[in-house]
């Protein structure tokens, strides 16, 4: 359950981002982007990416979101749902730099610092986990996402590793 809030704070924070599907690559059915027709745009394939990471494809997400960090290496929003994508799929490491690039791009954001909380949550590293998500609540005091997550790591309940839609 508390996965879902990660994930849609992720969503929340990229609502603010502006991502639009050129026109030229929308297929003449209308149904979405033609892959075939042009090149995606960065901000198209976070987009998509954020689609596959809440219908709990983190495999697609991961490429899409890689996909536009290539296209646009400050893309900030790509930056961190490839560090979602990675930790859903287990890939550690590689999070660890998504997020090392996403706070060379912001600085540490209170949604940046929650997330690596819980993605060392995620390894099952709870003292770190904890550690991390004290420091995104003191950038974001009584922030009801942070406090939910402090409370899952205090209690030790299971992390839910999928999103939800």
């Amino acid at each position: 359950m508390l996965r879902v809030v990660r994930t849609l704070g992720f969503g929340g924070l990229l609502a603010l981002s502006a991502c639009q599907t050129p026109p030229d690559a929308v297929s003449a059915s209308g149904a979405g982007p033609d892959l075939d027709a042009a090149p995606l745009a960065s901000d198209e394939l976070s987009r998509l990416g954020r689609q596959d990471l809440t219908a709990g494809n983190s495999g697609l997400a991961e490429e899409h979101f890689r996909s536009a960090v290539e296209k646009n290496r400050a893309n900030y929003d790509a930056w961190v749902g490839l560090a979602a994508a990675y930790d859903n799929l287990k890939r550690f490491e590689l999070a660890d730099r998504a997020y090392a690039e996403a706070i060379r791009l912001r600085g540490e954001t209170f949604w940046i610092m929650n997330n690596i909380g819980y993605s060392y949550y995620l390894r099952g590293d709870r003292k770190r986990a904890l550690s991390e998500l004290e420091r995104a609540a003191s950038l974001s005091p009584n922030n009801a996402v942070v406090e939910n997550n402090i409370s899952l790591v205090r209690t030790g309940d299971q992390p839910n590793r999928r999103a939800a839609p």
